[in-house]
């Protein structure tokens, strides 16, 4: 027997009452005191791997793995036993593994109806570290910018009095070593300049094509490794263009696709590395505290050793390579 959509029947007003809960990143549901779903939100219908449809008029408690808890929690919530109960508990998505989530039971101004809020713990942990990156990201832009300036402020001073001293040297032995001091550094001046390119060059924005991006790194990185390797295409062909910057997005992914062809240095020997590029749509996604409806996700993947644990938690960081020689 099929369940009945509660929220089918609901008047409209009741309807936009519950809309704006789909802006929320937390996974939010509104329920009658019996357990039933009257409303899930978007990222609770994309936590659990199905529809809304399915999920209103069924049992909220039914999706954990100890559904009596909540059912408890939820009368305890229709006899104003308290305005709001906190516990921790674990998720049964849809063909997934249980995730742990934060419950959050409330009551609401309407009799026989409670608010859950779930918070994923996973996700709050990521998200806190993404923000740390981020964070960490610009105060090492600041760092990098401020010490290329103190670097090529010297520079010219030192290359100018080479200059003079070579004019003023009449042996030829001696003038190789000004000529080694204003070829070095020249070359520190092009290394500054590169490190100062990107605050430079102005954002060129226009219509990218994610696997028009994508085809080009991956015959790039087929050039240089033309044996041994496999790039292989798993594309969401119906993906449509965004606004952005196409050559820096191309940089961006080249150099990770890059470094994941140099990790796989034994296997091209052996002849059997794979690079995978993924693309996905991704939904109610969090990134920087804003919160997206839509997002592109790109996955460049490989058959790889994986980036060691002790350097799991600075890969982003300046100068933090796993491989030896490596400059992060």
């Amino acid at each position: 027997m099929k369940k009945p959509n509660l929220f089918a029947s609901a008047p409209v007003s009741v309807v936009s009452r519950f809309q704006s809960f789909d802006l929320l990143a937390t996974l939010v549901a509104v329920v009658r005191t019996n357990g039933v779903v009257v409303f899930a939100n978007a990222a609770l219908e994309d936590a659990l791997g199905t529809s809304r449809r399915t999920i209103e008029g069924s049992q909220l408690p039914d999706c954990f793995t100890e559904p009596h808890i909540l059912h408890n929690a939820l009368e305890g919530a229709g006899s104003n036993e308290f305005a709001a109960l906190r516990y921790d508990a674990w998720l049964k998505p849809l063909n997934r593994e249980p995730m742990p989530v934060h419950v959050v039971v409330a009551q609401t101004d309407t009799p026989g109806e409670a608010i859950v809020e779930l918070l994923p713990l996973e996700q709050q942990a990521k998200q806190d570290r993404e923000e740390r990156l981020i964070d960490q990201a610009q105060a090492n832009k600041e760092l990098i910018r401020n010490l290329a300036h103190e670097i090529k402020n010297p520079l010219g001073g030192i290359r100018g009095a080479a200059q003079l001293l070579q004019m003023e040297i009449q042996s030829r032995e001696l003038t190789e070593y000004t000529q080694v001091i204003i070829h070095e550094a020249d070359r520190l001046q092009s290394l500054v300049d590169r490190l100062l390119a990107p605050h430079r060059r102005p954002h060129l924005v226009g219509d990218v094509n994610i696997h028009e991006v994508c085809e080009r790194v991956r015959s790039l990185i087929l050039a240089e490794f033309p044996r041994g390797l496999r790039v292989m295409r798993d594309y969401d062909i119906s993906i449509p263009d965004f606004r952005g910057d196409r050559e820096q997005l191309i940089q961006a992914v080249l150099n990770i696709a890059h470094n994941a062809a140099q990790a796989l240095a034994e296997r091209i020997a052996g002849g059997d590395a794979e690079i995978i590029f993924r693309t996905r749509i991704a939904r109610q996604v969090t990134f920087g505290k804003q919160r997206y409806r839509l997002a592109l996700e790109l996955h460049v993947m490989d058959n790889g050793p994986g980036v060691p644990d002790s350097i799991k938690d600075r890969i982003f960081y300046p100068l933090i390579s796993g491989r030896e020689g490596g400059s992060g």
